[in-house]
């Protein structure tokens, strides 16, 4: 049903041109018509009938025409209107993406790069249907061989990742299989007689420090191609050897023209192949393994066949020798006329490629101390984690193009057999949280990420933005979690792909729209960067305040300048305290009992930055006609001390807290439930042994300290010293490793929510938050008041504590974490999380975003 909605609005988007078709035959056959008739009567008098006729036929054709054109437009068109649903109707409005500053050059040099996060090594274009390339090889562990290719925990590496990554032409990775180690260098050029996106090439080096076992003397990578339009690959030769001839595969395609993949080494290697015709990508390592379980079968050789289906759109090539064992791949693009080709080829190889990286490599690291100046702050520990947070942050950008899933709307009378709508087709080029885990984009995640890669590259960072904002439909509704593709679904269970209209995410990327506007006001950027800014802002203005009145109207309170998250779950009788997902903080303790009455603090703060931000907009690109409504009332009301404290604020514990139904009498019971016929089994339940009343939820923790992260509380006020107070206290959220999530103290501190489901926001230490919290420090440190000393120290204090932790995690583990535990400090959750927690690189350069 949805895919019809879509084909529907393709038609009604060619409905002139397909009337006027239609109309023509219409034309043309209804003379043809009369005149058989006509002739059938009286064959002397049909030609004289004809032309007699001819202006009176042709004038009653275009008026039927006209009445046809009438007839689709005003009855058809209406139908499939009704029929296709709002939330899947895109906002009409110009897209960001398509502002000639994101076309020509800036668009070509971005359309090559290491946009497939979630494997260890994955090229693609910036396309809907592209030409992919990836790495696998063959790890061992215990004496036995295992398959890598798709980042995973269970492979054990001991550490992977971008050292360097400049997020466009440079990037250098390190991963530690047991034994063995691979570095990885992906190096991008654009030559004369380059295609469009120009050339790149891959080089691959092998150590092994497991010389007493012959297993471990050699090694078997694997390169592939694959064309994602079906687009047929040719085979270099049907026997590969590289020192004869270095072509391995060539193809074409219309957005580069001809292309060719070669393979340049000193070394003595061994070449075997195969060739697939599949739709399917994402399954390449199951066809591989298949195919080497196939011959070591029958022949006891651990080597592909070295056969190639007919009309193979994918190419895999086996590449082994002995350690240490290096090889450059190199593919170039624009080959069928191209004079440079052997130029091309050998530029990025050998000695030359090796250069180059050197170069990239220096550039590099200027780039990085001249945008973070932290030689003379921290030592070499720290600056080598600083310079993976910013290459792992820039290394695990992605290209994802497809439909998101969106559960049909409650109180809707729409009918789906699938219980989901499709979203219209999409691409999204954004950064992600952690390329083993969530190798796809979150919506409040991407705004930590871009207060990082702004500061690295202003153009990138709008160029991310401007996609997230495109996904807005016509309610101003963006779904939180893109899950688009099938390679990116491939990561998800299926219970967690669908979207729900109803849920919002945080609006962060209203940190890094004020972050450039305050950077304007302050004269932070060139002349260009002004300027592409500004037009960014224009643009972007009317989404932004379509996203803006979504939340202002649908998370709303009852009272005014109220706002709660909706989506938590009131029925749930297996939750300890039901989640609230949309806030970002999944089970941090809400009211127990979900109604309308809630009051969330922290989402009140979040529409106070977006007022703000919106306000400044406004204000910055049309001072005196006020492009949008009056956010600056809207802003006053949300900032106003008086209102906030008689809404959240309780003057016994010093602390803000949300508000609704709410008791602490509530436990987790193993309860006898029946299940099928007659069946017992026992669950764990909630169990609530108290009438909840409406009162203050009174869980101090992160969501405490929301009106001091959004710097509402007067410099000179009491209640400052309050939060000074809990924040600094070792029995509430004070840690040597940074503030935990969750007070001590709470009821809920550390409880599994389910079952299985265990603490999360309750307790453990979350970067984002730090790094918010300290921005706030530092701005009370600087301000005027009886608090200034008191705060700064407390700044100092952290700041040091969570550098350290995470320079020691780093170094001990190898990986940066999703969180980090309260109690010891040790990174826990998601490894190689490079999403947030990159943040400490903006902690140790002390740039703070502006509210």
């Amino acid at each position: 049903m949805t895919g019809g909605g879509r084909r529907s609005a393709r038609s009604r988007a060619k409905s002139s041109t397909d009337v006027n078709e239609d109309d023509d035959a219409l034309l043309k056959t209804k003379p043809i018509s009369k005149l058989r008739r006509v002739k059938a009567y009286d064959h002397g008098n049909a030609l004289r009938i004809l032309k007699a006729n001819l202006k009176v036929m042709i004038g009653l054709g275009i008026v039927a025409a006209l009445l046809i054109f009438f007839f689709v437009s005003h009855l058809i068109n209406p139908a499939e209107e009704a029929v296709r649903p709002r939330v899947i109707t895109p906002l009409p409005a110009a897209k960001i993406m398509d502002l000639p500053q994101f076309q020509g050059d800036h668009k070509e040099s971005l359309y090559w790069g290491t946009y497939r996060p979630h494997v260890y090594l994955g090229i693609r274009a910036r396309t809907p249907k592209s030409l992919i390339a990836g790495l696998m090889w063959i790890g061992i562990k215990d004496g036995r061989y295992f398959m890598r290719h798709v980042c995973q925990d269970s492979d054990e590496l001991s550490t992977y990742g971008w050292t360097r990554h400049n997020g466009r032409d440079f990037g250098h990775q390190l991963l530690v299989d047991h034994e063995m180690t691979l570095a990885t260098s992906f190096l991008k050029s654009k030559g004369h007689g380059s295609g469009y996106g120009g050339d790149w090439a891959v080089r691959i080096n092998v150590q092994s420090q497991g010389w007493n076992d012959e297993m471990q003397k050699n090694a078997h990578l694997f390169f592939y191609l694959a064309d994602e339009e079906g687009n047929a690959l040719s085979l270099g030769r049907h026997i590969l050897s590289i020192h004869e001839d270095s072509l391995l595969a060539s193809g074409l395609r219309t957005d580069i023209g001809g292309w060719q993949l070669h393979l340049k080494s000193k070394a003595n290697l061994e070449v075997h192949y195969s060739g697939f015709r599949t739709p399917h990508i994402h399954n390449l390592s199951d066809l591989v393994q298949e195919n080497l379980a196939s011959q070591l079968m029958r022949f006891s050789l651990l080597q592909l066949p070295d056969t190639v289906e007919s009309s193979s759109n994918m190419l895999v090539f086996q590449i082994s020798g002995r350690i240490p064992l290096e090889t450059d791949i190199i593919f170039v693009s624009g080959t069928s006329a191209s004079s440079t080709l052997e130029e091309r080829i050998s530029n990025l190889a050998g000695v030359s490629l090796t250069n180059q990286l050197k170069q990239k490599e220096g550039e590099f690291d200027a780039k990085f101390e001249n945008s973070f100046q932290l030689t003379d702050k921290l030592d070499s520990k720290s600056i080598t984690v600083g310079k993976a947070a910013i290459g792992n942050m820039l290394g695990g950008i992605g290209y994802f193009y497809g439909q998101s899933k969106i559960a049909v709307p409650r109180n809707s009378n729409l009918k789906s057999h699938d219980d989901f709508l499709l979203y219209w087709p999409a691409e999204l080029y954004t950064a992600v949280p952690s390329r083993p885990f969530f190798p796809r984009g979150f919506l409040w995640d991407e705004g930590f990420h871009q207060l990082l890669i702004w500061r690295w590259d202003l153009r990138i960072s709008l160029d991310i933005v401007g996609h997230w904002l495109d996904l807005i439909n016509i309610d101003g509704w963006i779904p939180r979690e893109q899950i688009l593709g099938a390679e990116a679904l491939s990561k998800v269970p299926a219970e967690f792909v669908v979207q729900y209209s109803s849920n919002g995410n945080p609006p962060t990327l209203f940190l890094v729209l004020r972050d450039l506007v305050n950077g304007i006001k302050k004269n932070k950027f060139t002349a260009t960067e002004r300027n592409e800014i500004i037009s960014f802002l224009r643009q972007a203005f009317v989404r932004l305040e379509a996203w803006f009145q979504w939340f202002n109207t649908t998370q709303s309170g009852k009272d005014s300048g109220s706002y709660y998250w909706h989506g938590r779950d009131n029925l749930t009788i297996r939750e300890l305290n039901p989640k609230a997902l949309s806030s970002g903080l999944d089970d941090y303790p809400r009211a127990s009992h979900p109604t309308e009455d809630e009051r969330h603090v922290d989402l009140r703060c979040w529409m106070l930055l977006a007022a703000d931000c919106m306000d400044s907009i406004a204000e910055f690109l049309d001072e005196e006609n006020k492009l949008g409504k009056d956010y600056g009332s809207t802003a006053k009301l949300l900032s106003d001390f008086d209102i906030l404290n008689q809404m959240h604020f309780d003057p016994a514990s010093g602390a803000y807290f949300d508000f609704g139904n709410h008791t602490e009498k509530v436990r987790l019971s193993w309860k006898e439930v029946m299940v099928g016929n007659n069946h017992v089994k026992r669950e764990l339940v909630r169990e609530v042994l108290e009438r909840p009343e409406l009162k203050l939820v009174p869980h101090v923790g992160y969501v405490s300290l929301f009106p001091f992260i959004a710097k509402i509380i007067p410099p000179e006020s009491w209640i400052l010293e309050k939060q000074l107070d809990l924040i600094s206290n070792r029995s509430i959220l004070w840690t040597n490793y940074g503030l935990r999530s969750l007070s001590k103290t709470s009821s809920m501190y550390m409880k599994y929510n389910t079952e299985h489901d265990a603490s999360y926001w309750r307790g453990p230490i979350w970067m984002n938050m730090n790094y918010m919290i300290l921005s706030s420090l530092r701005h009370y440190s600087l301000e005027n008041g009886p608090y200034r000393e008191k705060a700064e120290g407390i700044y100092n204090e952290l700041r040091h504590n969570l550098i350290r932790n995470i320079v020691q995690n780093y170094h001990r583990t190898g990986f940066l974490w999703e969180q980090y535990d309260q109690k010891q400090g040790k990174g826990q959750r998601a490894r190689l999380f490079t999403g947030w927690t990159s943040l400490v690189l903006l902690i140790m350069a002390e740039a703070y975003y502006e509210i």
